[in-house]
């Protein structure tokens, strides 16, 4: 007898099907299955796998006055979670050294609701770690091309980033980089501020779209010559899209991630709601919003992740705008978002959200036993009921802050259990386990499936 079956529900993508799960693994996916210990009736309700979030800052150790994983790790299995990646930089200090990998693994194990894997990242000066950081456990690297708005992991010249593509290839790692020409940002936002122009308008101006297509160009160069695989993170426009992929063409191995908040809103948007919209790359213009959707229609975006990115609410607040932490809390709404703006209102395929929030991130990162419902593989499961309206408000939301330009949109999906290795950690709108969460290092599939 299996430990639990999951009944009656309808698996995204693949059809209507029991799921029995035995020692936190899927032991059997078919119709009609024999009785389990427990059982959970689905009925009416879409059957996903747990959504992998390749892209998030939870800012612990260090900055937990921002979010840390305690609450961070909450937020994402409300919204269908159950793996995230937690990005090198925001936390004090930064995983650029085995020893802040080691205390950064110690911090988020001790706390995490959910599992997590660790990015590394590559700055000037620490070529010397990266091989160390790989063979501890690194999901893969992260890099900055232009300033990153931390002093304590400045953005890496061509140099830097090509040795550490060689060292990051030597391991079949995946390099990520925030692809903005420091040249054209950083120039058009001191030439815009000399003229003492601080608003919004001003920020959008200073991060025009060439600068995402140049440096994407750039990087991709570079990978192509390390013989590294490329991950560009949070592209926010059709065009950066198209880039990508004419990189791919020419032979470089790179993957395209987009992120909610590109797909959802709009620079009129960031105008209208302020600074809890801010991020960089900017939101960007109605054209280019629906450009993007093109692509992830036509199924050319291969991740979409959260860039969850909050900060304390003092940081939002500065009359200039340039000043103004920049980052988009909404690990909590990537489902809603592709459920409601994907799903329901252009027709995105069920299956296509699985690939992209669950399939692809496994696939991509080597992470095993994660991102499908088969057999031997990880039971990490969220339940949706994706008709089931909704308008997010502060009392829904399980992070630390309040502050996402998410607020007030209605949504319909709303997640109803979410199940990490079989347990359930969600339900209902309420946090229904302590934290157990664990570290998740890349290694092959090892599943028969």
């Amino acid at each position: 007898m299996h430990d639990l079956v999951v009944r009656n529900g309808t698996i995204a993508g693949a059809g209507q099907a029991d799921i029995a799960i035995s020692d936190g693994r899927f032991a059997a996916v078919a119709p009609q299955l024999p009785a389990g210990r427990e059982e959970i009736d689905a009925a009416g309700l879409t059957i996903f796998p747990g959504l992998i979030d390749v892209h998030l800052h939870f800012n612990q150790p260090g900055r937990e006055e921002w979010e840390g994983a305690a609450t961070g790790s909450r937020a994402l299995a409300a919204g269908g979670g159950t793996l995230y990646f937690d990005m090198p930089l925001n936390s004090a200090p930064c995983t650029t050294t085995v020893a802040a990998f080691e205390q950064k693994r110690a911090a988020l194990a001790a706390c995490s609701l959910t599992d997590f894997g660790l990015w590394g990242g590559i700055v000037p000066g620490n070529r010397d770690q990266l091989e160390p950081l790989a063979e501890s456990g690194v999901v893969g690297f992260k890099a900055f091309l232009c300033a990153s708005g931390l002093p304590e992991f400045p953005r890496a010249d061509d140099l830097t980033l090509f040795e550490g593509m060689q060292a990051a290839a030597r391991h079949r790692l995946p390099v990520a980089v925030h692809a903005e020409s420091e040249e054209i940002t950083a120039g058009l936002a001191a030439r815009i501020r000399a003229a003492g122009r601080t608003g919004i308008r001003a920020y959008l101006e200073s991060r025009p779209v060439v600068a995402e297509v140049e440096a994407i160009g750039r990087a991709a160069l570079l990978a192509r010559e390390a013989g590294a695989r490329l991950h560009v993170v949070h592209i926010s426009s059709g065009r950066g899209v198209a880039a990508a992929l004419e990189a791919r063409a020419r032979g470089t191995g790179i993957t395209i991630e987009t992120c909610p908040h590109y797909l959802f809103f709009t620079e009129e948007d960031l105008e209208r709601i302020g600074a809890f919209a801010k991020c960089s790359p900017p939101l960007r213009p109605v054209a280019d919003r629906d450009d993007l959707w093109r692509r992830v229609l036509a199924r050319e975006v291969d991740v979409v992740a959260s860039d969850h990115s909050p900060s304390s609410p003092d940081l939002k607040q500065d009359s200039d705008f340039f000043r103004v932490w920049g980052g988009i809390a909404g690990a909590q709404s990537t489902l809603a978002v592709l459920l409601e703006a994907g799903h329901h209102q252009r027709g995105l395929p069920l299956a296509d959200i699985v690939r992209l929030t669950a399939a692809m991130p496994a696939e991509r990162f080597r992470i095993a036993r994660k991102g499908r419902i088969a057999p031997g593989f990880d039971a990490d499961l969220a339940l949706v009921d994706l008709d089931d309206p909704f308008t997010l408000s502060a009392r829904d939301l399980h992070q630390r802050h309040p502050i996402t330009p998410y607020l007030g949109c209605r949504f319909r999906g709303r997640v109803r259990r979410t199940l990490l290795r079989g347990r359930t950690i969600f339900h209902e709108g309420r946090i229904a386990a302590d934290p157990t969460g664990r570290w998740i290092r890349p290694e092959e599939h090892t599943c028969n499936t």
